[in-house]
């Protein structure tokens, strides 16, 4: 089976995410990913990254990250998007940039988004009861 490019990767990574599907997700992972979730503190390797997506899609039952722009740079794959949660009966709406590194293996060594905390803690704050 022939490696996917950086980019192909990326997608991959994020169409397992908006299927809920972690444990394909964090295949996608090397075993020792780095996952920034910025400003939040750094976590390291593949379990660590997928109690992180239990975590912040364990409340979802839907969720949709649509891209607006992608771009690769060697092994850099570097996106904008907006990742969306549905949950309960609202949705958030997070705007993101998104940095991947992506080895030889076609695995992602390097997951790094930035997102403003604020807008986060705000939206989370109205959709819980």
């Amino acid at each position: 089976m022939a490696v996917m490019t950086p980019s192909e990767t990326v997608t991959a990574f994020i169409q397992a995410i908006e299927r809920l599907d972690i444990d394909g997700a964090v295949a996608i992972l090397s075993d020792d990913v780095l996952y920034e979730n910025v400003p939040m503190n750094p976590i390291a390797g593949r379990e660590g990254v997928r109690a992180a997506l239990a975590g912040f899609l364990g409340s979802a039952s839907q969720v949709a990250w649509p891209v607006s722009s992608q771009f690769e740079h060697g092994n850099r794959v570097v996106n904008e998007r907006v990742d969306r949660f549905k949950i309960g009966e609202g949705w958030l709406e997070m705007p993101v940039a998104g940095f991947f590194d992506v080895n030889d293996q076609g695995l992602i060594t390097l997951w790094r988004d930035y997102f403003d905390l604020a807008t986060y803690t705000d939206q989370m704050a109205a959709l819980r009861p």
